[in-house]
């Protein structure tokens, strides 16, 4: 395999199974609560609390995959451009 034929196959493969993993899970975990859907932290001893709900994911641990919202998007377009 060629280099430049290896430069052009990596990225492809890659798209394809972001793709793949947006059609497939289109929700991913909320980066702010790490999936958890709340803060963490400690009372004066020491022990973990569960804190405040996250306000980015509204305390479900789940947010949309940015490639999953691009598709949204453009399906919206087409779909109010075409009625």
């Amino acid at each position: 395999m060629t280099p430049t034929l290896a430069a052009i196959a990596l990225p492809l493969i890659v798209t394809l199974g972001y793709i793949g993993l947006c059609a497939a899970s289109p929700f991913g975990d909320c980066r702010k609560c790490r999936g958890m859907g709340h803060a963490l932290k400690t009372d004066r001893k020491g022990r973990m609390r569960r804190g405040k709900d996250c306000r980015r994911c509204k305390a479900t641990g789940k947010r949309i995959r940015i490639g999953r919202h691009l598709f949204n998007v453009a399906a919206r377009l087409h779909r109010d451009g075409t009625r």
